[in-house]
């Protein structure tokens, strides 16, 4: 049964460690996600853009598997459905579906708007009993063809939009989606800093998790982050494995093509990199 990720991201506030948010783009790569999560007793969050609930068919079809999968694979770790960087039409549709989270990203709005949008969707969300996430400064890179230049939050602005009672919500911190260029000049702690003094036990979200290094990621978690975002990193690490199985002409196997032997070995890069990151973050046995 899918949860809100309200109580996990509480407890993973209280005990210094942040819970993963690993999207999904397919059967396989859920699969992978829900069966290290099992393993390792970890609360998990599965992200979904809308780009790729448009690929899946939709978000109504998402939530079919994914319950389906929760029954069949006799997942007991708590796991919620996330809508990633959702439109504020794109939230409503979500909620309509049966996520059991959603993200509205209003950064680009001025933060009249931001608030005003955020507001409407924070009261919807309250009587669902679902958990919502939103932004404060644009997380840099591209994403679903989003481009941002990675904005530090204005701590007053994340104030005000914590204040409408999100129950996390992501600022920007010079953070990116994709990878990190050479010349990256790191997460700004001091605007973290700055922003959990504004926002007090607002769970805090970090976005671009793929590429920061380890002792900044824990630096960050001891400011007040409980959730860090996985995307870039399962991509690249499926495609490698699934790059390496096709040019070993192993995708053959003497009686034709068989997808589920062509996606295995990705399926099993994207079980390591959860697993990696699980064990970063520290919510390994937090079940």
């Amino acid at each position: 049964m899918l949860v809100s990720a309200k109580e996990m991201l509480n407890k993973a506030r209280d005990g210094k460690y942040a819970v993963g948010q690993f999207n999904i783009n397919n059967l396989e790569w859920t699969k992978s996600v829900l069966d290290v999560a099992e393993e390792l007793r970890s609360p998990v969050i599965l992200g979904v853009s809308e780009g790729a609930g448009k690929y899946m068919t939709g978000f109504k079809t998402v939530v079919g598997m994914v319950n389906g999968m929760l029954e069949e694979m006799n997942i007991t770790v708590p796991v919620a459905l996330h809508l990633d960087h959702g439109t504020f039409e794109g939230a409503q549709k979500c909620i309509r579906a049966g996520f059991s989270s959603i993200m509205f990203d209003g950064s680009h709005y001025p933060i009249a708007e931001n608030i005003e949008k955020t507001k409407i969707l924070v009261n919807t969300c309250d009587v669902l009993g679902i958990s919502i996430e939103a932004e404060v400064g644009s997380i840099g890179g591209e994403e679903d063809g989003v481009v941002g230049m990675g904005e530090c939050a204005d701590p007053k602005e994340c104030k005000a939009i914590a204040d409408l009672g999100v129950t996390m919500l992501a600022a920007g911190i010079g953070n990116i989606h994709g990878k990190y260029p050479a010349n990256w000049p790191g997460l700004s702690f001091e605007t973290l800093e700055a922003v959990k003094k504004e926002v007090g036990d607002m769970p805090l979200v970090l976005h671009g998790g793929t590429g920061i290094p380890a002792d900044m990621i824990k630096k960050a978690i001891s400011l007040g982050v409980a959730k860090i975002n996985v995307n870039t990193e399962c991509q690249l690490s499926f495609a490698d494995a699934t790059r390496k199985y096709i040019e070993a002409g192993k995708d053959q196997q003497g009686k034709g093509f068989d997808p589920r032997k062509l996606l295995a070995p990705g399926a099993e890069a994207i079980k390591a990199t959860v697993k990696e990151k699980m064990e970063l973050f520290g919510s390994v046995g937090k079940a």
